[in-house]
């Protein structure tokens, strides 16, 4: 990320001698004004010159797929990241061969690169916080299927034995499907217990 503070005559000055000296557009910057300046006698004696920090605008959906681009490569799978973008959200979805490398055991492989992605894209702007989602091979949909109908498995096995059951530790966005999915049961209910990246949920009777 480029940043220059330049001066002129004038606030408008300033930011142009700046931007030309970044060689970029005014739409591709942040403009901070230090000092407005001053004019002075006859616009010389006592005149103050302006003073602006012009920031190059960093593409945070370029920054998350160059990353997966490069992570990938490294782990010796080529892909193409396709990107949708949402409101505070981004979604990478993954093509290519091999894909079932990047998945990995019960999509723990997916798991870590979305928590790595997330990391890299949103350290760059403080001020700008956005979701992160990598995907590849529609694997989110299918997870989240696969949870939501285990969590009613287990409901139905709670409310039979009248005991509570714990569900493997998994990250949070997993164990909010199980959440969801059992939120407005008559008969059970849930929370979550431990620390990541070892927290669980546990579903429980309702107590009558």
């Amino acid at each position: 990320m480029r940043e220059i503070t330049a001066s002129g005559q004038t606030v408008e000055e300033a930011k142009e001698n700046a931007l030309r000296q970044l060689g970029l557009m005014e739409d591709q910057v942040n403009v901070e004004v230090i000092d407005e300046g001053k004019k002075g006698i006859l616009g010389v004696f006592g005149s103050k010159r302006a003073y602006v920090k012009v920031q190059e605008k960093v593409d945070l959906v370029k920054v998350g797929e160059q990353f997966l681009v490069n992570v990938t490569n490294e782990m010796g799978v080529n892909v193409e990241v396709q990107t949708t973008e949402g409101e505070n959200e981004i979604v990478y979805e993954l093509v290519g061969e091999k894909i079932g490398l990047l998945i990995g055991k019960r999509g723990q492989t997916l798991n870590a690169l979305q928590y790595l992605t997330h990391l890299a894209v949103n350290k760059i702007d403080q001020d700008q916080y956005v979701t992160v989602v990598v995907d590849a091979e529609n694997y989110r949909y299918r997870r989240e299927e696969t949870l939501s109908q285990l969590a009613n498995k287990l409901a139905y096995k709670v409310m039979r034995n009248r005991e509570a059951v714990k569900i493997e530790p998994m990250p949070s966005f997993e164990r909010k499907i199980i959440h969801t999915a059992l939120h407005d049961h008559s008969d059970v209910s849930t929370h979550s217990e431990g620390k990541d990246p070892n927290r669980y949920v546990v579903i429980k009777p309702k107590e009558e």
